[in-house]
This record gives structure tokens, C-alpha cells and sequence, in this order.
């Protein structure tokens, strides 16, 4: 009997003193759009009042802590040892990929070393992230798109809640990505200008602007054509009047 394909195994590590519980249920609904979370761990010093918040959702998705005390001011004990596991989980050759929960910039370099060994990295951290970590990272999440949403805000099919940036702040990505593609008459498929984006912004998700699609995004610009023939893929151009405008900038 044929094996089933097994979902990508991932190792996830996450920086309790850089990173909110409230994020916890969101987190790993993300991650299991990636693979299998193999590897569960949270590094911090769980016998400080600021670290409860975790302590108390621990378990309830399997999450091994890694006890850090704060023997000494300014020392990041958990930091260190976060970076060595991770270091014995790559050269264990067992995983697919890792998810870095954080918002500090001090894994940049861990996340490079990483994906110099041809492992993907997915990043997870706040909006205030410094770019060398989110660019270091496959892809990047920021962990506000993944905060729980009041019940009286439940969004609909199309919106989230509380965008991070307006739908125009991503315009101008949009933009750059058709133009860098290959096209005779202008117009280019959406799925292939989704897959651009990725590579040319680690971070860039249509969430942050406040819809669960990118094609719903692109709509709400109101800068680009939109052809979606019936039972056919959805293509888009930039608008003539943007690119006389573009023309004339020139």
C-alpha cells in the first residue's frame, strides 16, 4: 500500500521574552499551513512573573519549556541555548524547516546559517522586527496578524480586523513585481505575481493590510485591472493612468 506524502517536519523555537502568549493559538494555526510542528520549544525564565502568561498554555499545545534563570542583568541565558539547539536540531538532519519566534534581530545570523544548509526558515515576530531578521527568513508573520479576534469583530470572507498598514500602502510592491515580469500586453496571472511577492518581501502578507486575500487586496487599490474570466485565472495590469504617471516621474 502506497505511503501517504508526510508533511515537511518542522522545529519550532520560540523566544518567551520576545514573543506574547496571546499569539500561541494563532501560531500554530499558522505553522500548520507550513508542515508538522516535530519540535516544540519555548526558551525563557519561566520562574519570573513575566513569563506566566506562557506557563499557562504550555500544555495545552505540547510546548517544552527550556528553563533560563536569570543569574546575571543583561545576560540572555535563553537566547544562547535557543541558538544551540537549534544548531543540534539542523546538523540532526531531521527536519524540513524551523519556525523562529522572535522579535529580536540578535537571529539573524542563525536564521542565515540555517538556510545556508538549504533549510527554510519561517519567521514570526512583531511589526517592529528589525528587517535583517524578517529579510534572513523564507517568509515572515507578523504576530499581530495572528492576535485572536473579538467575537463582535468577526471579520467577514474578505477583511481582517485592525490592518497593520491601508490597502494603498501595498501599491507600490504590487506594482514593482508586474513590472518586473515578463509580459507582451501587460497583463499577468495573480497566482504568479503571489509567488513574487514572496521572494522580493519575506514579509509581505495581505493580512497586514487587512484582508485575508490578495486578490481581495489588489480590488480595494483600486490601481490595477482586474480580468477574472469565468472558469479561467484572474489577471491583473497596472492601470493605464498609473503608468503614464510612472512615465512621466521618469
Amino acid at each position: 500500500m502506497p505511503t501517504e506524502p508526510r508533511s515537511p517536519r518542522l522545529a519550532v523555537l520560540i523566544d518567551a521574552d520576545n514573543a506574547s502568549a496571546r499569539i500561541v493559538d494563532g501560531l500554530f494555526e499558522e505553522i500548520a499551513k507550513i508542515g508538522e510542528a516535530s519540535v516544540r520549544r519555548i526558551y525563557g525564565d519561566f520562574s519570573s512573573a513575566r513569563s506566566k502568561a506562557w506557563t499557562d498554555v504550555l500544555s495545552n499545545h505540547a510546548i517544552i519549556p527550556q528553563q533560563q534563570f536569570a543569574y546575571t542583568t543583561g545576560k540572555n541565558a535563553s537566547d544562547i541555548t535557543l541558538v544551540i539547539d537549534a544548531m543540534d536540531l539542523l546538523h540532526s538532519g531531521r527536519f524540513d524547516g524551523f519556525c523562529l519566534v522572535s522579535s529580536d534581530s540578535d537571529f539573524t545570523r542563525l536564521a542565515s546559517r540555517i538556510r545556508e544548509e538549504g533549510i527554510d526558515v519561517y519567521g514570526f515576530g512583531e511589526q517592529k522586527t528589525p528587517e535583517s531578521f524578517r529579510q534572513a527568513c523564507r517568509r515572515f508573520v507578523y504576530t499581530e496578524n495572528l492576535l485572536p479576534m473579538s467575537p463582535a469583530n468577526t471579520p467577514d470572507a474578505v477583511s481582517t480586523t485592525k490592518p497593520l498598514q491601508p490597502p494603498s500602502a501595498a501599491t507600490p510592491i504590487i506594482t514593482r513585481v508586474i513590472a518586473q515580469m515578463e509580459s507582451e500586453d501587460g497583463w499577468v496571472p495573480l497566482g504568479a505575481v503571489g509567488n513574487q511577492l514572496a521572494n522580493l518581501a519575506s514579509d509581505f502578507d495581505p493580512r497586514t493590510f487587512g484582508f485575508r486575500k490578495l486578490s481581495d487586496l489588489v480590488r480595494k487599490t483600486n490601481a490595477f485591472d482586474i480580468e477574472h474570466p469565468e472558469g479561467g485565472t484572474m489577471r491583473i495590469r497596472i492601470k493605464p493612468a498609473s503608468r503614464k504617471s510612472r512615465a512621466k516621474r521618469r
